[in-house]
């Protein structure tokens, strides 16, 4: 039997849910472009993207099967069956497009890393070897000087990432030394605790013994003074 309010079907609230993540993977996916891909931010956006885009496939799979389960019942219409059929695919071609727009914004983010470093290609060889072209020797000298610059300047850019990293891995080797120092000196201070504890329990026992033997002398000197009294009497 059909259902009477296909509104309140949970499939499509799950659908609609489905949608509605996608619509904020994409965001991410454009918020994700703003940064170069050695950014904190960066690497966090492309983490959580990861982790979403499963989730979308995992959510989509469970849509597939229980429509396939509802359609086993005849809880729906053939018809109706067969439009979240199609729902379903609109939703698997979009995950293939969200995952390969991953793939090519990491890719150009790359590319864009290394024209930074090294400089964009001055030279076409191409149009070296190819016979319809006449090329003079000072322009091709001009050309490789320019292209040699160019990689001067890529250099450069590329040694002072390396000093960059350089002063971070310094800085993180200073902060565990700091921490362990720290850590050494708690250490330090818990022995020192553990000490003090141990020589005043071992004085409160001391005390306590005493306290006890105070006791028993107080009762045989009482005990003593009344034998005495009543052999005086």
């Amino acid at each position: 039997m059909a259902l009477l309010f296909l509104e309140e079907d949970p499939w499509i609230l799950e659908h609609e849910s489905c949608e509605k993540l996608q619509r904020e993977i994409m965001g991410q996916l454009t918020e994700r472009q703003k940064f170069p891909r050695t950014h904190s931010l960066y690497a966090q956006i492309s983490a959580d993207i990861r982790l979403r885009l499963k989730q979308f496939n995992n959510e989509v799979d469970q849509l597939k099967q229980k429509l396939d389960a509802s359609s086993g019942s005849n809880a729906i219409t053939a018809a109706e069956s067969e439009r979240r059929v199609r729902q379903i695919e609109v939703l698997l071609t979009k995950a293939l497009q969200m995952q390969k727009l991953f793939n090519e914004q990491l890719t150009e983010k790359r590319m864009e890393e290394r024209q930074t470093l090294l400089g964009p290609r001055s030279i076409d060889w191409d149009e070296y070897s190819s016979g319809t072209s006449r090329v003079s020797v000072d322009n091709m000298r001009a050309k490789q000087q320019e292209m040699l610059s160019d990689q001067e300047k890529g250099l450069e850019n590329l040694s002072k990432i390396i000093s960059r990293q350089k002063d971070i891995a310094h800085t993180i080797a200073n902060e565990v030394d700091f921490h362990n120092d720290i850590i050494g000196d708690i250490g330090i201070q818990i022995d020192r605790t553990d000490q003090r504890v141990r020589v005043e329990t071992e004085r409160v026992g001391t005390v306590g013994r005493k306290d006890n033997t105070c006791g028993y002398w107080i009762v045989i000197i009482i005990l003593l003074v009344s034998i005495i009294v009543v052999a005086a009497l």
